[in-house]
């Protein structure tokens, strides 16, 4: 009997009170209806928000022209009797496969030279430790928020003195103008996250910096090299203003700007083959970001901690 008095009056550890606590505090997730609000009602919203675009060019890909202009008759947000009509004209009909590969060499080209750079840099910046580094560092990142409205004129003079203009060499070698500065930055936050322990055994093996950065800096920085690499090709991909302006002739073209300049004529607009045009040459974007989505996050968040 005694004892049982006195486990009823044994003090409970504060800490223990804290752990029942928490536990209980995500209890709420157990109960369905409020999963349902809290949970699956805000995903399903977002889920559709980021979709829809989607939707919407893939349904107006397919219409038949009457029931692209006829709102009233037809309901635009469903097809009935859908055609391939659009997506025909544009693969069979126009210049778009030598467009989308225009726009795939520019960005695979100009991704691959930032690449190197960013590397280099970055890894000069963080390791090498040399006076004002970080100054450096601030400074080619802000270099990124310099709008491309601003740079596009000189650059024009620069492409045009070198004859390059109409070519698409010429955003090859204007793009990692873009691309360096974020690349740079991005990849200077994931080499600090490696111990810099692991340099001094290679320094004291009798290492160089060279072979330190190719034989173990770059394949432990390859998830933060496939963010900047995702990152920089999909601003390649979709950059608009340098390509409109460096480029000229039609088979020269990249797929933003080929597509709005051949299927808009005034004040009409093909909105059939503009729309088959913008998800055919977006698919090859979903399709990266689909296998390398984990590496980015984690890269990502591995600079944003630093």
């Amino acid at each position: 009997m005694t004892d049982h008095v006195a486990d009823q009056h044994r003090v409970v550890p504060a800490a223990t009170i804290e752990q029942d606590d928490h536990s209980e505090g995500m209890t709420y997730l157990e109960s369905l209806p409020r999963r349902i609000v809290t949970l699956y009602i805000p995903l399903f919203i977002i889920v559709v928000i980021l979709l829809f675009p989607f939707y919407w060019m893939a349904l107006t890909s397919i219409k038949p022209d009457e029931q692209l202009i006829d709102m009233e008759r037809f309901n635009p947000f469903w097809v009935i009797k859908p055609t391939l009509k659009h997506i025909n004209k544009l693969l069979f009909e126009t210049n778009y496969p030598r467009w989308l590969w225009n726009t795939m060499y520019v960005a695979a080209a100009a991704t691959t030279l930032s690449i190197i750079a960013s590397v280099l840099a970055a890894y000069a910046i963080v390791r090498l430790r040399f006076r004002g580094a970080e100054v450096v560092g601030a400074t080619i990142f802000m270099a990124y928020l310099v709008p491309p409205s601003i740079l596009f004129i000189p650059l024009a003079t620069v492409i045009q003195a070198y004859g390059l203009f109409d070519s698409p060499l010429s955003l090859i070698l204007i793009y990692p103008t873009l691309l360096i500065p974020f690349s740079t930055w991005l990849l200077m936050g994931y080499f600090k996250t490696i111990p810099f322990e692991l340099e001094e055994c290679a320094l004291i093996d009798g290492a160089s910096r060279w072979q330190i950065l190719v034989k173990i800096i770059v394949p432990l920085a390859v998830p933060g090299l496939i963010s900047a690499f995702i990152f920089s090709f999909t601003l390649c991909w979709n950059e608009f203003i340098y390509a409109l302006t460096f480029l000229q002739s039609t088979q020269n073209k990249t797929v933003p700007v080929a597509i709005v300049n051949e299927f808009v004529d005034g004040d009409i607009y093909k909105w059939g083959s503009l729309m088959a045009g913008a998800l055919v040459g977006s698919l090859p974007l979903v399709i990266l970001y689909a296998f390398f989505v984990e590496h980015y996050v984690s890269a990502m968040t591995g600079a944003v901690k630093e």
